[in-house]
């Protein structure tokens, strides 16, 4: 395996890394493949076709390192990939087995440097290591929290470890969205809730600020409060608000009253409004609406168009079979002028509790 860190003392903001935007170009796109059965009750055979037409989008564009158990799963991927008309020439199979699936929170996340000591001013990429523990609430996460040494070994890059006060530091990617220009967005519902689902016992705002500035390299961090119901995360970003460039915000937004998910979101609405980026400036904060309510038996579930992921080749856009998809994929098509943006069903992906940014993890070229 890598070293656990490229300095012993020097933390990636030292070094001069930081995240970059995921709007910037790709090398690939990491996933892994489905087979966790109790993710999609019944459904584990629709979702290996979801995976085929994500697979085929994001392709066109850029390498998709797909995880997966072994040889024999991997040639069993290969089959659907084929027949959803993927060109398998683009599809790296990394074999590493998994837990579940949802690579945005235990895939490798990148930071960058420039190497001003080199005319051509090379980009340098490092990973650094979360410790993924399933979002303080599941307890197999064993096989997903070692994806980073994975691909730091596969990719040859240093690995730096994440601690807090001699502690593992555990935060996932969906959890995050930061601008590439130094400014990162969190909810205080994910990470400060002083009792549901506690990643870092005890660790405070300012501690947390802290951390990541450290690791990621950001310079100004931005707190929103609250989730939509159902969000097994407890609060995850990338279901509420994410930058679309570096100066502007998609923030999704229910104008129904009597709908559960109202006042927590209308609070985001109130607190958007202080929100300033690294320069000072205020972001233009634009709406993207909510579909209608989707469940599953008792269960209401997070869908939001919000988890949409940006690839080289497009944008991706979770839809629902609801008069809203057409009116998102329009917001969005207008603020990603640089290419195409595209709907993919998700009705049956949400049922997992996430949908196409929470099960991708980019990794910059």
């Amino acid at each position: 395996m890598p070293s656990l860190n490229t300095s012993k003392n020097s933390s990636p903001a030292e070094l001069g890394y930081t995240m970059p935007a995921e709007w910037e170009k790709h090398e690939a796109t990491w996933l892994g493949w489905p087979h966790n059965e109790t993710d999609w009750p019944d459904k584990i055979d629709t979702i290996r076709w979801v995976y085929g037409e994500m697979v085929r989008k994001i392709s066109a564009g850029e390498i998709v390192r797909l995880m997966v158990s072994s040889k024999a799963e991997a040639k069993f991927a290969g089959s659907y990939l084929k027949r959803a008309g993927c060109d398998l020439k683009m599809v790296e199979f990394v074999v590493h087995p998994t837990n579940r699936g949802w690579t945005r929170d235990s895939g490798p996340i990148h930071v960058r440097r420039k190497n001003e000591e080199l005319r051509m001013k090379k980009s340098e990429l490092a990973i650094v290591h979360f410790h993924f523990n399933a979002w303080a609430k599941y307890n197999d996460w064993q096989k997903d929290t070692r994806v980073p040494e994975t691909a730091a070994k596969l990719l040859k890059r240093p690995l730096f470890d994440a601690q807090f006060n001699g502690k593992r530091f555990t935060i996932e990617g969906g959890g995050i969205e930061v601008n590439g220009r130094g400014t990162l967005l969190t909810t205080e519902e994910c990470y400060l809730h002083p009792k549901i689902q506690i990643r870092n016992p005890g660790m405070t705002k300012a501690e947390y600020d802290a951390q990541f500035k450290k690791y990621l390299g950001v310079k100004n961090i931005l707190w929103l409060l609250n989730g939509p119901v159902g969000d097994d995360t407890h609060g995850h970003i990338d279901d509420i608000c994410r930058f679309t460039d570096a100066k502007t915000l998609v923030l999704i937004k229910e104008p129904n009253r009597r709908d559960i998910n109202y006042k927590p979101l209308a609070e985001n609405w109130e607190r958007v409004q202080d929100f300033r980026l690294e320069d000072g400036s205020k972001p233009e904060v634009i709406s993207l609406p909510m579909p209608a309510p989707v469940h599953y038996g008792d269960w209401r579930l997070p869908a939001s168009y919000a988890n949409f992921y940006i690839c080289n080749a497009g944008v991706i856009v979770p839809t629902f079979n609801d008069p809203n998809d057409r009116v998102a994929l329009g917001i969005l098509g207008e603020l990603f002028k640089d290419r195409p943006v595209v709907g993919i069903h998700a009705v049956d992906l949400v049922l997992g509790f996430g949908s196409l940014h929470c099960l991708t993890q980019q990794q910059p070229a």
